[in-house]
């Protein structure tokens, strides 16, 4: 009896320390863990050693060992994965364990703003964060500005390619529906006019005017004397120059300079938003000729050269 009795109060001891055991292992797989603020983790592939050691690195996880049993015992809910990941304040193992297996990766934005040029775009996406590959100045005009969401290790390429096809789309989708009449036969046509629509609006509620007014001389077989065409020649098409204009400039002869040929520049000086593309497609109504800085950041219109040269000689002694 008395060896049965020692035999039951043994198994009673050891199921106790098991249970206790058991009791702490839970507890401290759901116990807040160490980290004081969120942080992002680049997790590598690799081991689960290897990923509990970047983790306690990292200060996210207290002990690798509880890492290691817990990713063990839950392996049936999934693999962790390699991924750019974001772990909350005081995250507990269970949660660390759940932004591994089903957390979204970061997400990096890259912004190309309204009227910046090829090789601008280029400069952006090299010194853009978490970005991979080489890449070539993409076509004049051929990538939509707009905000870009990606993930660590996207190709730049592939940034590249979102743009074009997010500007294509909105060429197709937008010149079926384009006002009657205008003087413009191709999309192309459209997008060209709407770079230098771009480049010249300082205030947005004057683009669809100044859209007019150089359809309205395209209608006239007028040249479109944009300095922003004569600024992209001279400036080898990177957009900006560290001078002013000067008369050189415009008497420049290059098929981008619109003091010097006719109609439409061969190609895009920039990339139009999506405001100029409407504008350029649906423009204000008038009869306006010519444009001038009213000194404020916007223009004064008019439809006579008369008019226009008054308004010239006003902006330029105002600015004596």
């Amino acid at each position: 009896m008395s060896h049965v009795r020692w035999l039951v109060a043994t198994t009673a001891g050891l199921i106790g320390v098991a249970a206790l055991a058991g009791w702490g292992a839970v507890r401290a797989y759901r116990a807040p863990g160490p980290l004081a603020v969120p942080t992002v983790l680049v997790v590598s592939r690799g081991t689960t050693d290897e990923v509990a050691d970047a983790l306690a690195r990292a200060g996210i996880i207290r002990h690798r060992l509880v890492f290691r049993i817990a990713t063990y015992a839950t392996i049936a809910e999934g693999p962790i994965h390699a991924a750019e990941l974001s772990f909350p304040a005081r995250a507990s193992v269970a949660t660390v364990l759940n932004v591994l297996r089903f957390g979204r990766p970061v997400q990096h934005l890259v912004t190309f703003p309204e009227g910046v040029t090829a090789a601008q775009i280029s400069d952006i996406l090299v010194r853009a964060e978490g970005l991979t590959g080489d890449i070539a100045v993409p076509p004049e005009g051929a990538v939509l500005p707009d905000t870009y969401a990606y993930t660590r290790g996207t190709a730049r390429s592939a940034i590249i390619a979102r743009g074009e096809q997010a500007m294509r789309r909105l060429l197709a989708t937008s010149w079926p529906d384009r006002a009657a009449g205008l003087p413009l036969r191709t999309p192309r046509q459209a997008l060209i006019l709407a770079s230098i629509v771009e480049r010249e609006a300082k205030l947005p509620a004057e683009r669809a005017m100044i859209a007019r007014v150089f359809l309205n001389r395209l209608g006239m077989h007028m040249k479109l004397q944009a300095d922003p065409t004569a600024l992209y020649g001279a400036s080898g098409g990177a957009g900006t120059l560290d001078r002013a204009l000067v008369r050189a400039d415009l008497e420049r002869a290059d098929p981008y300079n619109t003091y010097t040929t006719d109609a439409l520049p061969e190609g895009p000086i920039c990339s139009p938003g999506a405001a100029s593309i409407a504008a350029v497609l649906h423009p204000a109504a008038g009869d306006a000729l010519y444009f001038v800085a009213d000194g404020t950041g916007g223009h004064v219109f008019t439809a006579s050269l008369a008019a226009h040269n008054q308004n010239v000689a006003r902006y330029r002694t105002e600015r004596r």
